[in-house]
């Protein structure tokens, strides 16, 4: 799990649908990035900083007890 970008976006007030409403994705797909089971594009990443203020190297960072995302095994 992104640990970091559950807590940002919580942080900002918003919820899973409302994250992927203003980066103009579904919400499963939202989840998924959410939860480390997929990447995303730069595009979102950049769009993710932008909406929470955080670096998306911070935010990327997925948790120990998550594997790793099925593109980079």
């Amino acid at each position: 799990m992104r640990g970091n970008l559950k807590e940002a976006r919580k942080k900002a007030g918003l919820t899973q649908q409302a994250m992927a409403d203003k980066l103009g994705i579904g919400l499963r797909h939202y989840q998924k990035i959410e939860s480390g089971d997929t990447n995303g594009s730069f595009e979102v990443w950049d769009a993710l900083e932008d909406i929470l203020g955080t670096h998306q190297r911070k935010l990327r960072e997925i948790s120990s007890n998550h594997r790793a995302p099925k593109e980079n095994q």
